[in-house]
C-alpha cells in the first residue's frame, strides 16, 4: 500500500501551534498502525528557510514543483497572509487542483486560497479574528465559523488545535474509526470535534455555565451587528422579559445589554479596520452606527484612540 502524500506549504510568519496541530495526527498514524500510512512534505515559495510566528525558523524539503504529485496540499497562513499572494506557489496551487489534487488551507491560509480563486462560490472557514475582514473582501465566498469545513475537495480550519479535528476527520475518512481511535489516545485528544462545532465555543460555554440565557443573548447580539437589536427584541428573542435580561447582564457581567452590545459592535469595527481597507464610514455602517462622528466618539472612548489612528498603527496613539 503506498503511503498517502501530503504536502504543506507554509507562509511567512506561519501559524506554529496550527502547523504541529496539522502534521502530529498523520506522524501518530504511522506510530500506532506501525505503517507508513502517510508521507509528508514542508515546502516554501522559494525553497528557502522561512521563520514562523512564535520565531521558530523551519527549512522545507522544497519549492513548489509542477512534476509533484500530491494526494493533498495544506497552505498554512500567517498574521499577514491577506497580502500573501505570491504568483509561483498560485500558479502551481492552480495546477495541483485543476490535476484533481485536495486543497486545503490552516489557520489564515484561506485568504491565500481565496486570492488563487479557489474557493468562488464555496463554503469554507478561517480563524475567527480574520472572518468578518474575509466575508468583506469575499461576499461570493460562505465563510462561516465553524471549526472546520470539508466540502468538494476543498478542506479549511480555523487553525490552533482545529487543524487536529480536521485532520483526524480526514484519517478517517482515509483509514476508518479504529486507526482514529488510536491516534487519538496517542495526541490525549478526549474530545474531537465535528465540522458544525463553531469557533468561540470556549468563550460561549463559559457563558453558558452562568446562565444558558445569557448564552443566547450573547449569540443574538454577535449575529446581530450591523442591524442591531433593541433590548426588547433580543429578550423576546430568548424568550425573557426585557427587565430579566437586563438583571442577567448586571448580575453576571455588572454591565447592561447595551453595554455589552456596544463592546461587540466596536470590536467588530476595530477587527474591519486592521484587517480591511473599507472606508471608516462604511465600517460603521458595518458595526450598526447611523453617524460616522457618533461611531468615532464611541470607538475614541472603549479604545483611547480613533478609528483613523487605529489604522496607522502605533504612531497613531492619541
Amino acid at each position: 500500500m503506498q503511503p498517502k502524500n501530503i504536502a504543506f506549504v507554509l507562509t511567512p510568519e506561519f501559524a506554529m501551534l496550527a502547523f504541529g496541530s496539522a502534521v502530529e495526527p498523520y506522524r501518530a498514524a504511522n506510530i500506532t498502525s506501525g505503517k507508513n500510512l502517510y508521507r509528508w512534505t514542508f515546502i516554501t515559495d522559494d525553497g528557502k528557510p522561512i521563520t514562523a510566528g512564535n520565531g521558530l525558523r523551519v527549512t522545507p524539503d522544497k519549492y513548489p514543483d509542477s512534476t509533484d504529485r500530491f494526494d493533498r496540499i495544506f497552505v498554512v497562513g500567517g498574521v499577514n497572509s491577506r497580502q500573501h499572494k505570491p504568483d509561483t506557489t498560485i500558479r502551481w496551487l492552480l495546477q495541483q487542483a485543476h490535476s484533481g489534487t485536495a486543497i486545503g488551507a490552516i489557520s489564515t491560509g484561506t485568504w491565500v486560497l481565496a486570492n488563487a480563486g479557489l474557493l468562488h462560490g464555496r463554503r469554507c472557514t478561517i480563524h475567527w479574528q480574520s472572518i468578518d475582514a474575509f466575508k468583506e473582501a469575499y461576499p461570493d465566498i460562505k465563510a462561516d465559523p465553524s471549526v472546520y469545513v470539508v466540502e468538494n475537495n476543498r478542506y479549511t480550519c480555523c487553525g490552533g488545535t482545529g487543524a487536529l479535528d480536521m485532520m483526524v476527520h480526514l484519517i478517517a475518512e482515509d483509514y476508518g474509526d479504529n486507526v482514529v481511535t488510536d491516534v487519538c489516545t496517542w495526541l490525549f485528544h478526549d474530545r474531537i470535534r465535528i465540522s458544525t462545532d463553531v469557533q468561540g465555543v470556549a468563550q460561549h460555554t463559559a457563558l453558558a455555565r452562568k446562565s444558558p440565557k445569557l448564552a443566547a443573548a450573547f449569540r443574538v447580539m454577535s449575529s446581530h451587528i450591523e442591524e442591531r437589536l433593541t433590548p426588547g427584541e433580543i429578550a423576546a428573542d430568548i424568550g425573557v422579559s426585557q427587565r430579566q435580561l437586563e438583571r442577567l447582564f448586571q448580575r453576571h457581567l455588572q454591565c447592561t445589554p447595551q453595554q455589552k452590545y456596544m463592546d461587540l459592535r466596536l470590536q467588530h469595527a476595530r477587527r474591519l479596520l486592521l484587517e480591511t481597507s473599507l472606508p471608516i464610514l462604511d465600517i460603521s455602517i458595518a458595526a450598526g452606527f447611523t453617524s460616522q462622528s457618533h461611531f468615532t466618539k464611541c470607538y475614541r472612548e472603549k479604545f483611547r484612540r480613533t478609528p483613523r489612528s487605529e489604522r496607522l498603527g502605533p504612531s497613531g496613539h492619541l
